[in-house]
């Protein structure tokens, strides 16, 4: 059923965005009659509410189209970037804003191409058509952190994230094949700190925006082809009108199970590859309707910092489902590592059946299985 999906949706979301954290927050008052906060607690950021609705982006999602677009990217981006956010702005002193100051038709032109009729273009002009300059700026985003002043909420700081692409994907002829090029490390740091210093300067000019601190953070956007979305590789904290030193971050996304093209530098510690290859095993063990299980790990500085893991089955029964929800937070329980946010997805081919989850810190899973009625 259709409110089913849906339903589901929104819970699967709740996870998504952040590996921190899965749950829904209740609805507390602030001081200021026009603003309400959405809750938080432990690592969750508040979220505001202004005249009984949530405050949204108004630039939320723009990005530069590429063919078969990496979807993973525009997911982890995200999440990323709110985990970057909490090293500067705590969720204990800051309520979080969707970005207010970067409209749709700005971000645009940030990311098109420099032109007499885009000067503020963050992308170099085309070149030619046998040999294009690459696009290196993919997508921006701006979170607003928010403190009480008084009877109202005021704007205290900024995050902005700059998603910058591997590889540049083009066509030298309309409907022709598509090439690519492989854009390097060390061109990705450059073409995302340049950027960075342009978009601060501009983002100093804006209302409200002169004194805060503002947080830029740099995103490595990983292939079409990928399994899996980019990381954040560096962060700076600017409190005037120069960049500020940049923090690395040493962050990576990884597939499990591993195949056999995984690089090297991406393979999982052989302990967490081993545990989670125990409970695909007792997972699959348990019905015979099982398509496959499959993990995306996130990994920081080294160690797992959390995993996505989705289940395909070919369940139609309800009870089916029920019981194999059950099964399935008692052997994640079991098998999969203690300490850290872990979501599990069952799905068919068409839709999404249950969720299975814990939360940072916890020790015990929840189910949430899609009912009829």
């Amino acid at each position: 059923m259709k409110w089913k999906k849906v339903a589901l949706a929104m819970l699967a979301l709740a996870c998504t965005v952040s590996l921190s954290a899965c749950g829904f927050h209740h609805k507390t008052s602030s001081s200021n009659s026009n603003y309400t906060t959405t809750g938080g607690g432990g690592r969750n950021y508040q979220g505001v509410i202004e005249h009984g609705h949530y405050k949204v982006s108004k630039s939320r999602g723009v990005n530069v189209n590429q063919n078969s677009e990496n979807q993973y990217n525009l997911k982890s981006f995200e999440s990323g970037l709110t985990d970057v956010s909490k090293r500067v702005f705590s969720p204990r002193t800051y309520v979080f804003q969707e970005g207010q100051k970067l409209t749709t038709a700005t971000t645009e032109d940030w990311l098109g191409r420099k032109s007499a009729k885009n000067p503020s273009g963050l992308n170099p002009v085309k070149g030619s058509s046998s040999n294009p300059n690459p696009t290196y700026i993919q997508q921006i985003e701006e979170q607003d952190y928010m403190k009480q002043n008084g009877s109202s909420l005021s704007l205290r700081g900024m995050t902005i994230g700059i998603g910058v692409n591997s590889v540049y994907y083009y066509r030298k002829t309309t409907n022709g094949p598509q090439y690519s090029r492989n854009i390097s490390d060390a061109e990705v740091k450059q073409q995302g700190e340049q950027a960075a210093a342009k978009v601060l300067q501009r983002m100093r000019k804006k209302p409200g925006c002169k004194n805060i601190p503002i947080v830029i953070a740099l995103y490595k956007q990983a292939p079409n082809d990928s399994l899996v979305g980019g990381n954040f590789f560096e962060y700076t904290r600017a409190s005037g009108n120069s960049i500020g030193t940049w923090h690395k971050l040493s962050e990576k996304t990884t597939v499990m199970p591993k195949s056999s093209s995984t690089n090297t530098e991406n393979q999982s510690n052989e302990s967490d590859s081993d545990n989670f290859s125990n409970f695909k095993s007792q997972v699959q063990s348990f019905f015979p309707n099982i398509s496959g299980v499959t993990a995306q790990a996130k990994y920081e500085n080294g160690n797992l910092a959390g995993m996505h893991i989705t289940v395909t089955t070919q369940f139609y029964s309800e009870t089916e489902i029920q019981s194999f929800s059950q099964y399935i937070a008692q052997a994640a329980n079991k098998y999969l590592p203690n300490g850290i946010p872990i979501d599990i997805r069952i799905q068919s081919d068409s839709e999404m059946q249950a969720l299975v989850f814990r939360n940072s810190g916890s020790n015990k899973f929840q189910t949430h299985v899609l009912t009829s009625y």
